[in-house]
């Protein structure tokens, strides 16, 4: 597990865990850690990890240093690096383990038949086996197990107390189908004996010594309400009943397609997926599509071999070889161009991967995890994303609800991101109001972003001022004072007020002082540019005029 700790002037301000494959560092609020001050670019530098380690490439008007030397291009991370980004340092970590999961992992459900009923809506098909002769007859038993015994005492799934012997028969399941395997004792399928596995249709008898019996398949809903799931928390309806979809499908090797804007976790999601499925111990292995090259693709995912072409100095393995027995996330799988396409198609269907410049075919176990925040239907229509390549993605499909669209969840991921940033952030009552007012575009990862440029600039507990809110907010509701049934009766004209004096510098808090005299400082520095002082603090000029004011510097 990587991780970035952030300080300034050697002090330690921020932790941040790294994504294995591309996180963004800037001053933008969409990076995947955004750090306040004018000589820091929107999208400072890219940190990249996988199988061959750890790179920073540099992306920035400024500069960039690693260990103190100037970075050109790139430059590889070694646990213990310092990466100077603007008055910020960052160190570099890298910790053996794996992130703690929230749970343990789902144990395999191979033998179910799960149907996606529309985004995040899931049913599953179970196979019951049901007794017609005997003491146990109109019992049904759910065959919960990819094989079960059936017998008398002794048998896994015990249907008759004697006339069978223990482990009489075999039943096998997968994906809701059903076959007899022989066992201890003789099994019938419609009066001929079963020698080899043999299927077993819905109604068909089965007779096993005296006893009869049928297969019978159940098809019912399946997405229950959960509060988390992996990194995720919600307590709104909509992220428990996602939630709740997610946690059965990590039981299953079904391909996953999760749509959603940018910043709403579709990377977390599918971290979870693999962390709670029964892949949790195999390798987990993410590739932003967006970010390789058509030329570059073939060989990023499936390999090549020496001399495949030029620059190709010795064999390499693609990214399904790294993620073989584990997980492979395509991110920003509606960038893909038509032409590399056609190739993960092709993967898809055979299952064949064959390296570039290789006549060798292999056939990695992969599981599929897409995320796009693309429109892939209207893509599709308007010729722009293949149909096939759509629909073998979107075997299960999410939708995760923009942040502006669950937002009785803030105050949790308020409280869940302060405890991430730091043990002591915390956000005030009128703080969280004016969380609650903004319409977050940028989704969580924009407030995750807002928070920390708060903490980094004002401490804890964030504070109205402190916090750097781009773009429009929503109007909050009204009070329930002022709601009413009928029009209110017209008031009469209000007398001129008479204007407020200013409020003198000796009336300030004793805690104001210190923002005071920062602000004073960096005045004196900018020569009373406040633009210049704005763009150094990482906030917008109407928050650095509130915060003049209130230190009576306006």
């Amino acid at each position: 597990m990587a991780r970035l700790r952030v300080h300034r002037d050697g002090e330690l301000l921020v932790e941040h865990r790294l994504s294995v494959g591309r996180n963004t560092v800037g001053r933008a609020d969409h990076n995947d850690l955004a750090l306040p001050g004018d000589t820091i670019s929107r999208v400072h530098c890219l940190i990249t990890g996988g199988p061959e380690g750890w790179l920073v490439l540099d992306r920035s008007r400024h500069g960039l240093r690693v260990d103190g030397q100037a970075v050109v291009g790139r430059a590889a991370l070694r646990s213990g690096a310092r990466i100077g980004v603007g008055p910020f340092e960052l160190e570099f970590s890298e910790e053996g383990g794996a992130v703690e999961a929230t749970a343990a992992p789902s144990p395999e459900r191979g033998h179910e038949q799960l149907q996606s009923d529309g985004p995040g809506q899931i049913s599953v098909e179970r196979a019951f086996l049901r007794i017609k002769t005997g003491p146990m007859a109109g019992e049904a038993f759910a065959l919960q197990r990819a094989r079960v015994g059936v017998g008398g005492p002794g048998s896994a799934l015990v249907v008759a107390k004697e006339g069978l012997a223990a482990q009489h028969s075999f039943l096998r399941v997968s994906r809701g189908r059903v076959m007899v395997e022989p066992g201890a004792g003789p099994a019938l399928i419609g009066g001929e004996r079963v020698r080899d596995i043999t299927p077993i249709l819905p109604g068909e008898e089965l007779r096993l010594g005296g006893l009869l019996a049928t297969v019978e398949l159940r098809r019912e809903g399946a997405t229950a309400l959960v509060g988390r799931f992996g990194a995720l928390r919600g307590q709104s309806p909509p992220m428990q009943r996602l939630m709740g979809a997610l946690r059965r499908m990590a039981g299953h090797h079904y391909t996953v397609l999760v749509v959603g804007e940018s910043g709403t976790g579709k990377e977390l999601i599918a971290r979870a997926l693999h962390d709670h499925s029964p892949r949790a111990g195999g390798p987990y292995v993410p590739l932003n599509c967006g970010a390789v090259s058509p030329q570059l693709f073939e060989s990023v995912l499936f390999g090549h071999e020496k001399g495949a072409f030029t620059g190709a100095d010795a064999r390499r393995d693609g990214a399904f070889h790294h993620a073989a027995g584990g997980t492979l996330f395509l991110d920003e799988v509606g960038e893909l161009p038509e032409e590399t396409q056609a190739k993960l198609l092709r993967a898809l269907e055979t299952g064949e991967v064959r390296r570039v410049g290789s006549g060798e075919v292999s056939w990695p176990d992969v599981r599929i995890v897409a995320a796009t925040n693309r429109d892939l239907p209207r893509m599709v229509r308007e010729g722009r994303f293949r149909e096939d390549l759509y629909f073998r993605l979107a075997v299960l499909s999410v939708e995760v609800p923009p942040l502006r669209e669950r937002m009785d969840d803030l105050p949790l991921l308020v409280s869940t991101l302060c405890e991430g940033i730091h043990p002591s952030l915390q956000v005030s009552p009128a703080g969280i109001d004016l969380l609650l007012s903004h319409r977050w575009p940028g989704n969580v990862r924009e407030l995750r972003n807002v928070l920390t440029r708060a903490w980094v600039m004002g401490g804890s507990p964030i504070e109205p001022e402190h916090l750097a809110l781009q773009g429009p907010s929503r109007a909050p509701p009204p009070p329930a004072s002022v709601r009413y049934a009928a029009p209110m009766p017209p008031m009469p004209p209000m007398p001129p007020m008479a204007p407020m004096p200013p409020m003198p510098p000796e009336g300030l808090l004793a805690r104001d002082e210190p923002e005071r005299a920062t602000l004073q400082a960096l005045l004196d520095r900018h020569g009373d540019n406040r633009s210049a002082v704005a763009r150094e603090l990482g906030v917008p000029r109407t928050s650095l005029n509130y915060r003049l004011r209130r230190a009576g510097l306006a």
